[in-house]
């Protein structure tokens, strides 16, 4: 059931995290990066790992887009 809500979490995040690397829209990386935390927390918790690697992938692309880019 974690698993599923992981999974959920980070395609919602996803969603957010797309239209986030077209400039002047990074900023929505910031709204969207907690939200991937709480999913890699469920994902943690569960005995499966699918949703867990799902968010670590979004994470990684969200952190490195605000970083390389500064937030812009």
């Amino acid at each position: 059931m974690l698993n599923i809500a992981s999974i959920l979490i980070g395609l919602l995040s996803l969603v957010i995290v797309i239209p986030a690397q077209i400039p002047f829209l990074g900023w929505a990386n910031i709204f969207a990066l907690p939200l991937v935390v709480v999913g890699i927390v469920l994902g943690a918790l569960s005995s499966k790992d699918t949703g867990r690697n799902l968010c670590l992938v979004i994470f990684v692309i969200a952190l490195l887009r605000l970083t390389l880019l500064g937030g812009i």
